[in-house]
């Protein structure tokens, strides 16, 4: 994907922004509980899985930080956005339980 590419689908995503360091893009996220977190991790795994689409996912605690690239093709890919989309549908949907 190209940089304009890449900027129109981070406007579509405002929690999410280019991680540099990673080559793609990164959300970070807190939760009530460090129970909480994980089984927000699952949820994550289990979709990811289905996707074949795994992010990096680092856990502090409660504070998760969930990096998407797709290093298959060097860079971010339309795969990354789908993903970031995904999450974030279900992290919606853990905020209403």
């Amino acid at each position: 994907m190209d940089q304009e590419q890449i900027a129109s689908e981070l406007a579509s995503l405002p929690q999410w922004e280019r991680d540099e360091s990673s080559g793609g893009i990164v959300r970070n996220m807190e939760f009530p509980s460090f129970a909480e977190a994980i089984e927000f991790v699952n949820r994550v795994a289990a979709v990811a899985d289905q996707h074949d689409h795994h992010p990096d996912i680092d856990i502090r605690y409660r504070r998760l930080k969930i990096v998407l690239v797709s290093h298959d093709v060097g860079g971010l890919s339309a795969r990354d956005f789908r993903m970031a989309g995904i999450i974030n549908d279900l992290a919606d949907s853990a905020q209403d339980e």
